[in-house]
């Protein structure tokens, strides 16, 4: 995993990124004096909307993907309905054979295929019922501030904490590795053959790194050493 990159998931390059100055990080300024916090506030308010658009990710994807299935079964049921209606043979089944079939049921289909099936349509329905409810969450945090609204990357922000560990630990860039999810940061350390790595410190100081983030919401911390050591670093 060293060396890779993807979000939310770092290791300290020592470069850019791994500094405080979150230079990805997208800041929205309050038009109407962010400063009072008063939840009436309409500058509030718009602050709050515009938070939330960057941090809640979007239903259209899959709301589009169900919107294109129900479109072609519709089509492929009006479509066989036409052939039926001006005495063509069907082109996959007859909708009267199906609805047959389907009163039928479950005689002439096997019973554990039939239990698989009912699995997956629920699991299906499931899916798209969880995902319409259930709001969708971006790879991002928001530091807090009483005058703008910051929106940073889990993947800077893993960076920056990645920095601090290997700091805490003595070690090089090459054997941190830190994973921010929204709610946990779990920091990988593979030690220096020989060297123990005091874990408390290191915890300490990752803890410390977020609280001065002012994250929302806070990341629990977790700490992993490597039982085996790196040599020649």
């Amino acid at each position: 995993m060293t060396g890779s990159s993807m979000p939310g998931m770092r290791p300290d390059g020592g470069g850019p990124e791994a500094t405080d100055s979150f230079a990805n990080a997208e800041a929205v300024v309050d038009p109407g004096n962010a400063a009072s916090a008063d939840p009436g506030n309409p500058g509030q308010d718009w602050m709050q909307r515009m938070v939330r658009r960057e941090t809640l990710s979007s239903r259209a994807i899959l709301a589009g993907v169900a919107a294109l299935l129900v479109t072609l079964l519709a089509i492929y049921a009006l479509l066989e309905s036409t052939l039926r209606a001006i005495g063509q043979p069907a082109w996959l089944v007859d909708p009267l054979t199906a609805v047959q079939r389907a009163s039928n049921l479950p005689d002439g289909v096997s019973r554990p295929l039939l239990g698989v099936i009912g699995v997956v349509l629920a699991l299906l329905g499931l899916m798209f019922f969880v995902t319409s409810v259930l709001p969708g969450k971006r790879a991002k945090h928001v530091l807090s501030d009483p005058r703008l609204a910051v929106v940073v990357d889990d993947e800077v922000i893993a960076a920056a904490l990645a920095r601090t560990a290997r700091l805490a630990a003595g070690v090089t860039p090459e054997q941190v590795m830190v994973i921010v999810s929204r709610r946990e940061a779990v920091v990988n350390i593979r030690p220096t053959s020989g060297v123990a790595v005091p874990e408390a410190a290191v915890l300490a100081a990752v803890e410390q790194e977020i609280r001065q983030m002012a994250l929302t919401p806070r990341p629990a911390v977790h700490v992993n050493v490597g039982r085996t050591g790196v040599i020649g670093v």
